[in-house]
C-alpha cells in the first residue's frame, strides 16, 4: 500500500508540472474542479467564486495517493511497464469522471470542447506513466510478480498453463 501511494504522489507532482507548463504556454488558467467536488463529496460550502486552493490541493495530492495504491497493487501482481500504465491511465480518467459527474461538477467528456479533452487526456496520462514508473521500479524491488512468474512458464496466453505454485504450499507436501 505504501508504494501506491508514494507512486500516486509522484505522478500527481508530475502531473503538476506538466500542468504548470502548458498553461504557460496556453494561458488556460487553473481549474478548481477538484476543489467543488470535495466540497459537495464532504458537505462543505462551495465557495462562490469556486477557488479554494487548499480543497483543490487536497483534492489532487489524495485522489492521486489514494488511486496510486491501484497502480502499486498492479505492480505487485506483475502488471508492469507501459502496458500496466495505460491501462491504469484509463482507471484514472474514469475515476475522475465518475465523481465529477455524479456531484454535478462536470459533465461527460464526450461534451467537452475537443481541445479541453486533449488536455485532460494528456495531463492524466503524465500521471499514470509517472505513477507507474514509480510503483514498477518499487515493486521490482521485490522481484517479479506471480503474473511475471506465470509468463514465465510458456509465453503468450494459452491454455494448459496452470497458476504457479504458492510459496511454500507444495515444501510441506513433498517427502523429506
Amino acid at each position: 500500500m505504501w508504494q501506491g501511494l508514494v507512486a500516486g504522489l509522484a505522478g500527481a507532482v508530475a502531473m503538476t508540472v506538466a500542468e504548470k507548463l502548458e498553461q504557460r504556454v496556453t494561458g488556460r488558467p487553473d481549474s478548481y474542479v477538484p476543489a467543488r467536488v470535495l466540497a459537495r463529496l464532504t458537505g462543505l460550502r462551495e465557495r462562490p467564486d469556486h477557488r479554494d486552493r487548499r480543497l483543490n490541493l487536497t483534492m489532487h495530492y489524495g485522489q492521486a495517493a489514494a488511486l496510486g495504491v491501484v497502480r502499486g497493487v498492479m505492480a505487485r501482481a506483475g502488471l508492469r511497464g507501459p502496458w500496466a500504465s495505460g491501462m491504469f491511465t484509463v482507471v484514472r480518467l474514469t475515476a475522475d469522471q465518475i465523481l465529477e459527474n455524479a456531484t454535478g461538477v462536470g459533465a461527460p467528456p464526450q461534451t467537452w470542447p475537443r481541445g479541453e479533452l486533449a488536455v485532460d487526456v494528456l495531463h492524466k496520462a503524465v500521471y499514470g506513466f509517472a505513477t507507474g514508473a514509480v510503483a514498477d521500479a518499487l515493486a521490482a524491488r521485490d522481484g517479479a510478480g506471480p503474473g511475471q512468474r506465470h509468463a514465465r512458464l510458456r509465453p503468450g496466453r494459452e491454455s494448459g498453463v496452470g497458476p504457479v505454485p504458492r510459496p511454500g504450499v507444495f515444501a510441506a507436501a513433498r517427502p523429506h
